[in-house]
């Protein structure tokens, strides 16, 4: 039976299936059986290590009962109500993340994910501020629809930039390991990269630009972290010319680098913060937008133009609570911070042995091993990147690369024995790589 339904499945998805980023002729997907914590099993048995918590949203791991049980509870008490109604799934969830966020923070516009945040973001940071131009770095991701496409920096953008929807302007952000200049610190990197900011938005008229736009920690493009003192310059910047700063934490949010968003491991306070993801760990989609009482108070007299038919859904918002509870009742983001460490002592034990390690990048469970094919050089290995991700597949660790990097990011609720004997697949197929691709 379970031969049988996998070619189903499998012929079923190619045949009438559209898969995002990828021509969709000779692709090989993994048939899913069944998941439990962070594993997943395809129809013939075999276990894989999730190691990218799928797309980085799955943080609880899979088939956690005290979220299915939250959501099954609402379910029976009514599935859905439009936003006109007032529920207590949403305004006790639209509560929680208040308390927790800064104290700036008063309310949350909920979405159904990271892009319809990050749009609506770009339309609350217009209309409050007056002026439409939006900053944002050419080495980001923030969606794909029309407005979070052309707010996101990577080559994802160039469909929705054709034709433009205007406004939106790029700048070069600080990647340490792939600095051309050689600076005596991470200070004189972020001095650096801040004046030339600083000359760009004097050069766009400050008076025009509503906001900058920046994921505090980069994760798509490659768990890339600032060097000290970069983001606190970006807020005093954004405090000298009267711009908004929004953080986007869709992916580096809800504990992924052991603090509740990302932008805590630094000394800053956003004026809009944007999330998805880990709110709900993928059981329902659920997004949102939270904004300072600044911008809250603005909207007490002027039309917030922005409408989803399933803004603040009840059974997503159930979820959202369920998940913030298991974070604090288990103690989630200490867990995250403590093996951290594991994980970042392990991968720096990898860059020295292996060949083919250019750089390790490594925060909470939130990691990069970016490849090379020459040290010196730090020759790129990005063609080589699906090669990789397939040969750990292979051996039941599942994860995504992006560029020349593999991204390590498990559920947050993964051992400390269950991320060692992972690493070790890991650390086999880097012994491969290195002996193919090393110079």
């Amino acid at each position: 039976m379970g031969k049988g339904l996998k070619e189903e499945v499998l012929s079923d998805d190619l045949r009438y299936n559209l898969r995002p980023w990828v021509a969709q002729a000779n692709q090989n997907p993994i048939a899913v059986s069944h998941a439990k914590g962070v594993f997943f099993w395809d129809y013939d048995g075999k276990r894989y290590f999730d190691m990218s918590s799928q797309l980085v949203n799955s943080n609880l791991g899979h088939s956690n009962e005290e979220i299915n049980e939250a959501i099954k509870k609402q379910l029976d008490n009514f599935a859905y109500i439009a936003p006109a109604h007032a529920a207590y799934p949403r305004s006790n969830l639209a509560k929680k993340l208040v308390k927790k966020a800064p104290s700036n923070m008063a309310k949350v516009f909920f979405t159904c994910g990271g892009a319809e945040s990050n749009d609506n973001a770009i339309l609350i940071a217009r209309a409050f501020s007056g002026k439409y131009k939006i900053f944002s770095s050419y080495r980001s991701y923030h969606g794909s629809t029309i407005g979070s496409g052309n707010l996101s920096g990577d080559a994802r953008r160039f469909a929705a930039e054709r034709p433009s929807a205007g406004g939106f302007i790029k700048f070069l952000t600080p990647y340490i390991y792939r600095e051309k200049i050689k600076f005596k610190n991470e200070k004189d990197i972020a001095k650096y990269y801040l004046e030339l900011l600083c000359d760009q938005i004097i050069a766009e008229d400050p008076n025009n630009i509503a906001a900058i736009t920046l994921e505090a920690v980069a994760g798509t493009n490659g768990v890339i972290i600032p060097p000290k003192g970069y983001l606190e310059g970006v807020r005093k910047l954004c405090d000298e010319f009267n711009i908004l700063l929004h953080i986007d934490e869709v992916m580096g949010g809800f504990g992924r680098t052991g603090r509740l968003f990302a932008f805590e491991n630094f000394d800053i306070q956003p004026d809009i913060i944007t999330f998805a993801k880990g709110i709900t760990c993928g059981y329902v989609p659920l997004g949102g937008v939270i904004v300072s009482k600044e911008i809250a108070d603005f909207y007490d007299t002027h039309q917030l133009l922005c409408g989803l038919t399933y803004n603040a859904h009840p059974l997503a918002c159930a979820a959202g609570i369920a998940v913030l509870d298991y974070y604090d009742n288990h103690h989630i983001f200490k867990h995250v911070r403590k093996l951290g460490k594991v994980l970042k002592q392990t991968l720096a034990s990898f860059e020295k042995k292996h060949k083919s390690v250019g750089d390790i990048r490594s925060i909470g469970l939130f990691a990069a091993v970016e490849l090379t094919a020459d040290k010196r050089a730090k020759k790129s290995l990005s063609d080589k990147i699906p090669y990789v991700v397939n040969l750990l597949r292979q051996r039941g660790f599942a994860t995504i690369g992006r560029g020349s990097n593999i991204i390590i990011a498990p559920p947050l609720i993964i051992t400390k024995e269950e991320l060692l004997e992972a690493l070790e697949i890991l650390d086999e197929v880097l012994h491969i790589v290195d002996n193919e691709y090393e110079k």
